[in-house]
């Protein structure tokens, strides 16, 4: 194992993440449940993408970048009315406990939440192509599962002390228009090419 290339995937892979939608997932599930029940969840779900993208190597480096970008898109967008959907289902006056029901809905929750978040995503992307540029898988997945993992641990843990200072309402809304957004400028990509 090259500990070089664990290093720069490491690297590249952490700072894609840090404005990515599953960061912005963690924090919100953070605001909203046991931040060390989300914990578990994105592990698990990073562990997972990161094990799919490792063994993918340059597969998925080979898709047409137009259909990618438009499937991104709608699924940005898709997020985002489902995140608003969930809102209106709140009831306004309901405080959040952090006790949506089990343990296991909670990690289940937010395993199905954020890996849904990094299909096709930009770091699962880099993932894919790191490991096929390098060739060292082990190095590749190592240092691809630990930034994810360094990153949600800092997002959960960040929405937990946010929900302390912001109403989750407020939180909810500024993550769809967030997902929002990114579908917008995806969407303008996969048209201008």
């Amino acid at each position: 194992m090259n500990f070089a290339v664990l290093g720069i995937v490491f690297g590249i892979v952490a700072l894609a993440e840090l404005p990515d939608t599953s960061a912005v997932a963690a924090v919100v599930l953070g605001s909203r449940y046991p931040p060390r029940l989300v914990l578990i969840g994105a592990i698990a779900a990073h562990t997972v993408q990161t094990v799919v993208s490792v063994a993918a190597g340059s597969v998925v480096a080979l898709l047409p970048k137009r259909p990618l970008e438009a499937l991104l898109a709608v699924i940005f967008l898709v997020a985002a009315v489902l995140v608003l959907r969930e809102d209106d289902d709140d009831d306004g006056d309901r405080v959040l406990d952090g006790r949506p029901g089990t343990r296991r809905r909670v990690v289940l929750t937010a395993f199905t939440v954020v890996l849904l978040a990094e299909l096709g995503d930009p770091t699962q992307i880099i993932t894919v192509t790191l490991a096929a540029r390098y060739g060292d898988p082990l190095a590749v997945g190592i240092g691809a599962a630990l930034a994810l993992w360094l990153v949600s641990a800092v997002a959960v843990y960040g929405g937990d002390r946010l929900r302390r200072v912001v109403p989750a309402r407020w939180l909810t809304w500024a993550a769809a228009a967030l997902l929002l957004v990114l579908a917008v400028l995806t969407a303008i990509d996969a048209i201008t090419g």
